[in-house]
């Protein structure tokens, strides 16, 4: 088998939660060998709910292919065994507050010091910078920062949040681009760097224009519930049983929904006729699509539209997406043998490299499953000095 992209590369994780654990798994699903670092027990992500028998979805859902071991970081004797770690890895990722690597003795200075050639990608909340760099931050928070949870909502109703984790999601590709640019400039000069990975700046980075309409033109757009900010019609309509969203917004589009919904004398309306005369007659145009998508069921529209080449999609339910023709034919949900729950069922590779593709190497590993064999093949540690440090407390 061609071996994946980043087969070769060593990355220590220190991470928990979403951000700092999806940034791993991404590395790890690519070929990376990851070390994943939690408390004696685990981590607190572990007593998340929902639960399968016993385990959190959080755990089995952000740690795959990654080998793991368990260390009181806070104990004495934790900071060698730590440091022998980041000599031997290529990435480190943590997600700590700013400056609490520091305080247990790994800061940049010493992981620089320790390993030139190091990475060191530190996801936060608001970054290692700023004003706010001490908050503690939860993804809601971030949207609510970002100005999206004031986008988002009906006009008339309060601020809403996104129904999934967004700004960690986002976090977390942001620190894998990160890696690898600074890996890529490594190649260069030898020499590893600090990446800084906020967020509030990755989620704000999803704003689009609008933030330089503000600033720029004076303008702010309010919320507007499904509908686009600028094009129109594009909104999610009622059917005969249940919703449907399209997008007709451009003047190529308007045309073919005007003919796939038997109606071709909407384009001589001069209410409709360019894209500015439809914003301006925002209202009236939705009730006339409106009017024909609730005669018909979600699966005609959609028919209609598919012929008509206009973009559309039913409004489904996780379970309907997650069960769609699409996202099987993606391998977007896969199967990953888990050696004491059995099979898993979990959301596949975004990532798809035609050459050297990723897979999952690993079920989410239970708390310090690898350590034996991580900490004898890297460290060199022998059964006597593992045991030891187990009677200890250190793992």
């Amino acid at each position: 088998m061609t071996a994946p992209p980043l087969d070769g590369l060593r990355v220590l994780d220190l991470s928990r939660f979403i951000a700092g654990p999806l940034c791993c798994q991404i590395l790890g699903d690519m070929g990376a060998e990851v070390i994943k670092v939690e408390r004696p027990g685990g981590e607190d992500s572990r007593r998340n709910v929902p639960h399968h028998r016993g385990h959190s979805l959080y755990t089995l859902n952000y740690n795959r292919s990654k080998h793991g071991v368990t260390l009181d970081t806070r104990h004495p004797k934790a900071l060698g065994v730590l440091e022998e770690l980041v000599r031997g890895s290529d990435v480190v990722v943590e997600n700590f507050r700013p400056g609490t690597l520091a305080k247990m003795g790994l800061g940049w200075e010493r992981i620089h010091e320790l390993n030139p050639r190091a990475v060191l990608v530190s996801i936060s909340g608001f970054g290692q910078t700023g004003p706010n760099r001490d908050r503690a931050l939860f993804d809601a928070i971030a949207q609510a920062a970002s100005g999206l949870m004031s986008m988002t909502g009906t006009p008339d109703g309060p601020p809403t949040m996104a129904g999934a984790f967004v700004a960690d999601h986002i976090a977390a590709f942001h620190g894998v681009m990160g890696a690898m640019m600074a890996l890529a400039a490594r190649a260069r000069t030898g020499d590893g760097q600090h990446v800084d990975i906020s967020c509030l700046d990755a989620l704000f980075s999803c704003m689009g224009t609008l933030p330089a309409a503000w600033r720029m033109l004076g303008e702010e757009t309010g919320r507007t519930g499904n509908r686009d900010h600028i094009t129109v019609p594009a909104n999610a309509y009622p059917t005969a049983d249940g919703h449907l969203y399209l997008h007709a917004g451009t003047d190529a589009l308007f045309p073919r929904l005007a003919a796939a919904m038997g109606m071709p004398e909407l384009t001589e309306d001069p209410r409709f006729a360019d894209q500015e005369s439809r914003l301006v007659h925002v209202e009236a145009l939705d009730d006339v699509v409106r009017g024909f998508t609730r005669r018909h069921t979600s699966a005609h529209v959609g028919e209609l539209l598919a012929a008509a080449g206009v973009p559309y999609s039913p409004v489904r339910s996780v379970a309907e997406a997650t069960d769609s023709e699409q996202v099987r034919a993606r391998d977007m949900m896969i199967e990953v043998e888990h050696p004491e729950l059995g099979t898993l069922v979990l959301p596949g590779l975004a990532l798809k490299l035609g050459a050297t593709p990723g897979s999952v190497r690993k079920a989410p590993p239970l708390p310090g499953e690898d350590n034996a064999e991580v900490y004898s093949r890297l460290l060199g540690l022998d059964a006597d000095e593992l045991a030891a440090l187990r009677a200890d407390g250190v793992i």
